[in-house]
């Protein structure tokens, strides 16, 4: 065919489709604007209607944006005259190669329906799992979103998430503080639990009921290793094991010990067994 021919073939056809060309056209981008449109509004005001889960907001907000643009491209492919039954046709034949190249990420949406279906984490809580650890910010259609204790953008697929052991710091109302106290045998152990109770029990953010104990854990030669158990609410967890774990210290060095060796030897820390690098409830952003 030469040139000439197949730019008047060209031209007879935009003269005979060019209503439904530009039509196509229009949909195609009143669609895409109108899905980051809806997509915006199901996450901004969905959260406000009152009995609905706002961690729901994320994963419908992009469903509705993908199925706003699916029916802008079959709208725009029939204003171009393909018929429905070519459509599904074709959609049917893609959708089964991209199911299959795609399994992991089928798989990512199923537990991100899961996630947000049982709950085992929310928005704005601290958790653990799949070796990373955060504020969740986001569980989306394909992964959960987290923000880290220094501030860093964490984002893990939905199906590692899913199949790991999930640690959630938030959940529950009251968290036990357990601090580990090491003082050589030298100095009086009842007076030492007795000091410690005492710390514990003129903190106000500590629980009356279960109430604080101090037992001795261990002997370790010459150390004798204690620890003080106290029970808080979760969002004063944090600022309570750190007040108590120094108060404990300066109150050991100043009332019990007698010389500087034994100021050296006394040690106070946190249990390694119940980390908790964070676990108050941050807001979203």
């Amino acid at each position: 065919m030469h040139l000439p021919d197949f730019l008047s073939l060209t031209a007879a056809w935009f003269v005979a489709n060019g209503i439904g060309l530009v039509s196509a056209i229009a949909v195609l981008v009143a669609g895409w604007h109108l899905a980051r449109l809806a997509a915006r509004a199901i996450r901004r005001f969905l959260p406000l209607a009152s009995g609905v889960d706002k961690n729901f907001a994320p994963l419908l907000s992009q469903a509705a944006r993908y199925a706003i643009i699916i029916f802008a491209v079959v709208t725009a492919l029939n204003l171009l005259g393909v018929a429905n039954n070519s459509i599904l046709t074709v959609l049917g034949a893609a959708g089964l190669a991209v199911a299959l190249a795609l399994q992991g990420t089928l798989a990512n949406i199923a537990a991100g329906i899961m996630l947000i279906w049982l709950r085992p984490i929310a928005i704005g809580e601290f958790i653990q799992g799949d070796g990373v650890a955060g504020v969740v910010v986001e569980i989306g259609l394909f992964g959960t979103r987290l923000r880290s204790t220094s501030g860093l953008y964490i984002f893990t697929p939905n199906q590692k998430l899913w199949a790991s052991a999930i640690t959630n710091h938030s959940r529950e109302p009251r968290r036990r503080i357990d601090v580990n106290v090491s003082v050589p045998q030298t100095i009086d152990i009842p007076k030492s639990r007795k000091l410690l109770l005492r710390i514990a029990t003129l903190d106000q953010r500590v629980l009356v009921d279960p109430a604080p104990i101090v037992h001795v854990a261990s002997f370790d030669g010459s150390t004798v290793n204690m620890q003080l158990r106290a029970w808080v609410l979760t969002p004063d967890y944090l600022p309570t094991l750190y007040s108590l774990t120094e108060e404990s210290k300066l109150a050991l060095d100043q009332e019990l010990s007698t010389s500087a060796s034994e100021k050296s030897a006394i040690t106070v820390a946190p249990d390694p067994a119940t980390p908790s690098p964070e676990s108050h409830v941050e807001p979203a952003r």
